[in-house]
Formats: C-alpha cells, sequence, structure tokens
C-alpha cells in the first residue's frame, strides 16, 4: 500500500506490521545477530583474559579494574554517540560506523606490548561495543511485524548470549595453549567481515519517515515487501494513523514529563544489567582465582551459569510474547534476587546447582527487559538517544561500579556482592511492575505514544503469522 504521491506519511509501521515472516527477515536477524554475537564474544572474554593475566603476572586486581573501567567508559560514550548519529543519520550508518572501530581496535589490541596499550586499546573497542549494543536490538525491533517482535528480538539475544559460553570454551582452550592474545584476534576478524556482509541492508523505512524522506522509505518499503511477497500474497496494511511531526526534536524530550518515567526505567534496567553481568559474572573467575582455585576450575563453574544464562534467554522467548514483558521482568528478577541471597549459603554442589538457576532467571530478565523492552519504550525520532541514554547511564555506573566490587569483596566476599545484586533486582522489579507499559504485540508507535495506564493488552490487531 504505497502512498499517494506527495504524502506526507509512507504508512512504514502498518506496511512493516502486516508482513509475515520470511527469508528476507530471516537474513536481516542473521546479520543483526551476528554482530551482537562478536560483539558479546568480545565483552565476555575479558573475564577469562583478565584471569589470566593476574596468572602471568601482567596485571593486578586494581589494574583489572581499571581495564574493566575504561572498557565502560568506551562503551558510555559509544552508547551516547550511537544514539545522536543513528538518530541523527540512519541506523545503516552507525551501526557500520561501529563495527569498523571495533574490529580495527580489536586486532591492534591482540598485539598490545604492555597493559597501558592494551587499556587504551579496550577503550576504543569499547566506542564500537557500545554502539553496536544500541543499534542492533533497536534497529531490528523496527523491521520485524508487531506479533513477532518480541519474540524474534529475544531469540537473537539468546543467540548472541551464547557467545558468553563460546567465549570461555575458546578461552579454556585458546589461552592455556598459546595464550591471551588470540581472544582478541579472534572477534577483530569476524567484525570486519561481518562488517563486509552488512553492506547490503537496508536503512529503516521508520526512521526514513520520521525524519520526512518519505518516497525513500516507500521506496525501501516497495523493495522489501516485493520479496515477502514472492512468497506468496501479502495482506492489506491498516490504513496510515495520522502524521506525526517530522520535525527535529531535542534530545531534552528525554526528560520531558511525558517520557521522563520511560526513561528512568530504561536507566535502571541498564544499570541493573551491567551489574549482573559486569559487576558479577564478568568478575567471577577473578574472584574464583583469589579464592584459590585454578584458572581451569574457575572457568568451569563460569560456564555452568553461561549456559543456565542461554536457557533462561530461551524461555524469554517463549514468555515476551505469551505472557508479555511486564509479568516476566517482574516474576523473574524477584526470583533472581531470592536465588542471588540463597547462594551464600550454599556450597559444593549445591552452590553449582543454584548457579545454574539463578543464571536461568538472570536470563528471563536480562533478555526481555534490556534487549526487547528499552528499544520498545521511546518514539522513532529519539528511540536511539533514549536507547542510547539509557545505555550510558548504565555503562558509567558499571564503570564505577567496578571499583565498589573490589570494595564489597575485600570487606564482604562474595556475599556482599550478591547482596548488592539481589537489592537491584527488587528495585526493578518494583520499578517495571508499577510503572512500566506492557507493550506486548503493540506496534512500536502504539507502545511509545501511550501512557503506561492506557496501554491495552492487545492493542494491535494484525493478520494471523505462524511466523
Amino acid at each position: 500500500m504505497p502512498p499517494a504521491s506527495g504524502a506526507m506519511s509512507a504508512n512504514a509501521g502498518n506496511r512493516l506490521d502486516r508482513l509475515p515472516m520470511s527469508g528476507w527477515h530471516y537474513r536481516l536477524v542473521a546479520l543483526v545477530t551476528a554482530g551482537m554475537f562478536v560483539d558479546l564474544f568480545e565483552l565476555y572474554s575479558g573475564g577469562s583474559i583478565l584471569a589470566a593475566l593476574v596468572q602471568e603476572g601482567w596485571s593486578t586486581m586494581s589494574v583489572n579494574a581499571t581495564f574493566l573501567s575504561v572498557t565502560f567508559l568506551g562503551l558510555l560514550i559509544g552508547s551516547w554517540f550511537a544514539g545522536v548519529l543513528g538518530d541523527r543519520y540512519g541506523r545503516r550508518f552507525c551501526y557500520q560506523l561501529n563495527f569498523a572501530i571495533f574490529g580495527v581496535a580489536s586486532l591492534a589490541a591482540a598485539f598490545a606490548p604492555h597493559m597501558t596499550v592494551l587499556i587504551g586499546l579496550r577503550f576504543v573497542m569499547g566506542l564500537g561495543l557500545g554502539a553496536e549494543v544500541v543499534v542492533g536490538y533497536a534497529t531490528l525491533a523496527e523491521f520485524l511485524p508487531a506479533k513477532n517482535r518480541g519474540r524474534w528480538v529475544a531469540l537473537m539475544a539468546m543467540i548472541a548470549n551464547f557467545a558468553s559460553f563460546v567465549s570461555l570454551v575458546i578461552a579454556y582452550y585458546v589461552i592455556p595453549a598459546v595464550g591471551w592474545r588470540y581472544m582478541f584476534a579472534i572477534p577483530g576478524i569476524a567484525a570486519l567481515l561481518i562488517w563486509q556482509a552488512r553492506r547490503s541492508m537496508p536503512e529503516s523505512p521508520r526512521w526514513l519517515e520520521s525524519v520526512g524522506r518519505i518516497e525513500e522509505a516507500d521506496q525501501v518499503l516497495s523493495e522489501i515487501e516485493a520479496r515477502v511477497a514472492a512468497s506468496g500474497p501479502l495482506p492489506e496494511a491498516a490504513p496510515p494513523a495520522p502524521v506525526r511531526s517530522q520535525e527535529p526534536i531535542s534530545s531534552a524530550v528525554l526528560f520531558s514529563r511525558p517520557v521522563l518515567r520511560r526513561t528512568l526505567i530504561g536507566i535502571l534496567i541498564n544499570i541493573t544489567v551491567g551489574f549482573t553481568l559486569y559487576g558479577f559474572l564478568q568478575w567471577l573467575p577473578t574472584i574464583f582465582v583469589q579464592q584459590g582455585m585454578t584458572l581451569g576450575s574457575s572457568l568451569q563453574i563460569v560456564m555452568v551459569m553461561t549456559v543456565g544464562k542461554v536457557v533462561g534467554a530461551g524461555a524469554g522467548v517463549v514468555l515476551t510474547d505469551w505472557v508479555g514483558r511486564k509479568p516476566s521482568i517482574t516474576l523473574f528478577a524477584l526470583l533472581s534476587s531470592l536465588l542471588g541471597i540463597a547462594l551464600i549459603f550454599t556450597q559444593g554442589d549445591a552452590f553449582i546447582a543454584t548457579s545454574f538457576v539463578l543464571a536461568v532467571a538472570l536470563g528471563v530478565t536480562n533478555t526481555i527487559a534490556y534487549t526487547v523492552y528499552v528499544p520498545e519504550l521511546f518514539e522513532t525520532r529519539y528511540r536511539l538517544r533514549g536507547t542510547g541514554l539509557c545505555g550510558a547511564a548504565g555503562r558509567l555506573a558499571t564503570s564505577a561500579v567496578q571499583f565498589l566490587v573490589v570494595y564489597l569483596y575485600a570487606n564482604g566476599g562474595l556475599a556482599a556482592i550478591v547482596s548488592m545484586l539481589a537489592g537491584l533486582l527488587v528495585i526493578e522489579a518494583i520499578a517495571v511492575q508499577l510503572f512500566g507499559p506492557e507493550t506486548k504485540q503493540v506496534s512500536l508507535e502504539q507502545a511509545a505514544s501511550q501512557t503506561p495506564e492506557l496501554v491495552p493488552e492487545r492493542a494491535l490487531s494484525v493478520v494471523p503469522n505462524k511466523s
């Protein structure tokens, strides 16, 4: 349903939402997922690399804290500028730029002569890594049909999060055999290969429409419809909604009264996820080595948790469009909090089992909250800036948390770290349940325009889709 000549709307949202999932969608998901996989592979390999650096005498706990803090400073800056550049110049420009930065810096890190250079290169890597997280999930959400959006974004997160397990397995065999430098070379080469493959990805029609580039949006939409129609006739799109303003909008909108609640929820989610992944899981190999375990034994325990996290992400694929975003986030955040406290009182096999179940619960919560829910909170005109601001705030907190982890461990051990994790999860559950909107099977346009109290359970009627 192309727009009439001179129309001020390409009807992008309705035209994309009524499409059945197709080979074109699957290829798009694969390309974005590949980028996220390499991004998380690099991030999660940091814990193994740092443990090896301590063991070799290259680094210490305090220097490792600096390495991690600089990483998250890069993620912070990369997250924010990805939002600004993505809303200003487009999603395609941004996701290609960030991968080029990350790939080159990661390859250079494989040849770092000492920790000072390695820390500097890690900052540059962080710029690209932070941008990928912001652009990847939000961009994919803008292309996928409303009925399928939650499960496919969650599926991408599940596959991408499997990178943590893969990085640990590779680290387990590669680091003892040939050294830690290859843990930078592998994702660096992969990033440049994916950068080449993603050159064919189109610009988001929703973004083109939001900045007034209606003819370009219609052209991209027509190309997508033609490819999907090759598998069968397409259902009719709903009539276009009233045209929203296509004037540039200031980032101050994120702090305006109608949007502020969503911004604060997004920031809280990012802080909680940041502490979960990088103030807890990232530090476990080093903490276990400090407690007298061998590097191999510590990595084996963390492998169990990473498998649990992937299992949890798989559960999130089912729950996000079945149960909904709010109840899933609330229930599993509270469950994670209880399991975290239980971890303090267990040992041996019970400790490993509790760690696995905790990782499953965290996998559900983080997958739905971080990857699916946050990008849905903001309108297309400022979606990346909203997601980027939330990500930057989370990175800032996470950067500071690295030193807090060292302090907590020195004064209270693992119990102090887990207690802080449990408290953050309880706050997240309360905030989402009381103040967050439900966005299950709701178009991005409706999800961004309605207040939490007004978003209905099934606000969008779509053609049944079995994909």
